[in-house]
């Protein structure tokens, strides 16, 4: 949220991210087009684990895994 990937109003949707990365997850899946599946929270995500040492977490909705 501190970089812009989710607007603050929204913590529960950083908390799915944050889960995601800090228990090193390889995907995320969601149907959350509006804070989650977009591609500015796909390039924050990116940018923040890389800064912060985290590995990769893709996210992507469950028809783009297939």
């Amino acid at each position: 949220m501190k970089h812009g990937a989710v607007p603050s109003d929204y913590a529960e949707d950083a908390y799915h991210i944050a889960l995601a990365v800090t228990s090193g997850a390889d995907f995320l899946l969601s149907w959350n087009f509006k804070h989650i599946v977009r591609r500015k929270t796909r390039d924050v995500v990116r940018m923040v684990n890389t800064l912060q040492g985290f590995g990769p977490l893709e996210i992507m909705t469950p028809a783009e895994l297939l």
